[in-house]
């Protein structure tokens, strides 16, 4: 479960906050002069930013007031929220995740233990493939006949 810090009434649970967009998106200054493909990208076009993004947020199940929120989109956490009409707060530069740091991705790695996929994965002991039954992990038929659940 998510706290999320309203600036009013203090740390609360996810489930009373209603997520409202992206923040500091201008209003236009003269909408009737826009075409229609720039009223579109005005209404529903947005940032889709690795890391910071500004949000509006309300407190729907509290004070029922509107905020802002500074959200890192890659880890889900609150950088620092703030009252609407106050100006963005500036933060720190975030550090850039290094390519060879990133997590493993647990889906393959999943799909493989699970024979889903013909990758095998190492163990531990840098043998790959097998278990420790001395069966082949990455032939799907040949775990279902081992479990008990063939059905043919």
């Amino acid at each position: 479960m998510l706290l999320i810090e309203c600036p009013y009434c203090g740390p609360r649970n996810e489930v009373e906050f209603h997520y409202g967009g992206e923040a500091h998106v201008p209003y236009p200054e003269d909408p009737s002069a826009l075409s229609d493909r720039e009223w579109s990208e005005y209404l529903f076009y947005r940032a889709n930013p690795k890391g910071i993004l500004a949000e509006r947020w309300q407190h729907s199940a509290g004070c029922r007031k509107w905020f802002n929120a500074l959200r890192d989109t890659r880890t889900y956490r609150f950088e620092q929220v703030y009252e609407m009409g106050t100006p963005r707060p500036d933060l720190p530069p975030v550090p850039e995740i290094p390519a060879d740091a990133a997590e493993p991705d647990r889906f393959a790695a999943a799909a493989a233990t699970e024979g889903r996929t013909e990758t095998p994965l190492a163990d531990s002991t840098g043998a790959s493939g097998t278990s420790s039954a001395g069966t082949s992990t990455t032939d799907p038929s040949s775990r279902t006949e081992q479990n008990g659940d063939h059905h043919g």
